[in-house]
């Protein structure tokens, strides 16, 4: 490998040869990796650089350090497993990372289109521009640069503002969402949240100690507004976390009048809301209604990432959140994200610059081309065999087997067939939606999506 002379890139090119080791490493058993020393000598880097490339890995989780012995990878069990003895989840996402698995089960727009190579050249320019020994190492609540720019992004009217201080960066979404509890003490509480869920909002809210009520979206992505209002009049509940503008992983948008209702409701009682805007911008109607234009901003905390939209180079999740900034500075600050000031920067520059919406408007009108692609070969493969939810925007479709079919074993029937499917039942803690499941349409083209699709109508016929 080459060595190094801008020490801005150094731990770049580090971390990158670091995942390629990880993968060609992956197993079912951990395995050690270098040592700092000893890797920092292999790719003629300081130990400083390889110890903070380690460190980026070890915040995504996927290294993790042991005392006196090292760095090691993390136990990925094999896609030959059964789904009934492991964690369904995670035999789910540690099969689509297989060698030679078609994962249909992903939810990543920026797999179509991403700012990757804008970003990069960007944060090559600003590195030039600010030497590394002029700019902190990292800054414990964000860069104030894209703290700004989320701000302004954020800002709608004078209702409906923030300020750079209300802005807080950490290194993935579900780190800001656990720390965001923890900072107005929620955890131990009640919370709501729209069923399906998001699998990573489910976990975090476990961890939390929180116990979940889960509000079934009916097929046109309402709630059941009377039952709404009993739930909340009966049950303590202190938070509710909500999509922004499209529900994932349905697909639906919930009227603008619905959600003025429910906004109302948890203003009444003085709930948090958590306002999920991680698929915001990928909505597919024009200027969707969102739940803070009409909820109590004293009450309101936004969260959301990059990666969705920029891709996997911008892993960071932020919130903003007007009250409780004291909590919040001091939680973030104990926690110290290890962020790159340099990538933010570029990131801060993509929104200034307007190339973010630029780049949102092809992307949607790329993933729209993708939604119609996957809808024909649904109704040319499907067979009868489900139901299909049109999504309103996101990157995938809600299908629903038409007769009552186990799922699960749907799943490992397509895993002999090395392809990847991600169940519904892990979009809920309580077991709902046992006969559905959510099938992407982010793929990669080249392949045969078309014998994919006629593929699973046949194992859930099988299985029927």
């Amino acid at each position: 490998m080459t060595k190094h002379t801008d020490s801005s890139f150094a731990y770049q090119a580090v971390y990158h040869y670091l995942v390629g080791l990880i993968d060609t490493a992956r197993g079912e058993r951990e395995q050690k990796l270098p040592s700092l020393r000893e890797l920092a000598l292999r790719l003629g880097v300081s130990v400083s650089t390889t110890k903070y490339a380690y460190a980026l890995l070890e915040d995504e989780g996927r290294i993790h350090a042991k005392a006196r012995f090292g760095y090691f990878t993390r136990e990925a069990p094999s896609p030959a497993l059964s789904a009934r003895s492991e964690s369904l989840l995670d035999t789910v996402f540690a099969s689509a990372r297989q060698p030679g698995m078609l994962a249909l089960s992903s939810d990543a727009p920026a797999l179509l289109l991403s700012l990757q190579g804008p970003l990069l050249m960007i944060e090559r320019e600003l590195a030039r521009q600010y030497p590394q020994a002029h700019t902190p190492l990292y800054q414990s609540l964000g860069e104030s640069e894209l703290r700004s720019v989320l701000a302004e992004h954020y800002t709608r009217s004078a209702r409906c503002y923030w300020q750079a201080d209300d802005v807080y960066i950490g290194a993935d979404l579900r780190s800001v969402f656990e720390l965001s509890l923890n900072a107005l003490n929620l955890g131990g509480s009640v919370a709501l949240v729209e069923s399906p869920c998001s699998w990573a909002i489910l976990r975090a809210l476990q961890t939390a100690g929180i116990r979940v009520i889960e509000m079934p979206l009916g097929d046109d992505g309402r709630f059941d507004l009377p039952a709404l209002g009993v739930l909340l009049a009966r049950e303590p509940v202190r938070l509710a976390v909500l999509s922004s503008t499209v529900n994932m992983p349905q697909g639906t948008l919930m009227p603008a009048q619905d959600k003025q209702q429910i906004c109302k409701w948890l203003a009444e009682r003085e709930i948090w809301l958590f306002e999920n805007d991680t698929w915001g911008e990928v909505c597919f109607s024009p200027s969707p209604a969102r739940y803070r234009d009409f909820a109590d901003p004293d009450k309101l905390l936004v969260f959301s990432t990059f990666d969705k939209i920029i891709g996997p180079e911008a892993p960071y999740g932020y919130v903003l959140c007007r009250q409780h900034g004291e909590q919040l500075q001091r939680l973030f600050q104990q926690r110290g994200f290890r962020l790159s000031p340099t990538r933010q920067k570029a990131i801060a520059r993509l929104y200034a610059s307007k190339r973010i919406d630029q780049h949102l408007k092809s992307l949607q009108t790329l993933l729209l081309q993708r939604m119609r692609k996957m809808q024909a070969l649904l109704e040319q493969h499907g067979d009868g065999q489900f139901e299909v939810t049109v999504p309103h925007g996101g990157a995938s479709f809600w299908l629903k087997a038409a007769r009552p079919v186990d799922m699960r074993r749907v799943f490992e029937r397509l895993l002999a067939e090395r392809i990847v499917i991600a169940p519904g039942e892990i979009f809920s803690q309580q077991g709902a939606w046992l006969q559905h499941l959510r099938l992407s349409f982010t793929l990669d083209w080249d392949k045969n999506i078309g014998h994919a699709v006629k593929t699973l109508a046949q194992a859930i016929k099988a299985e029927s």
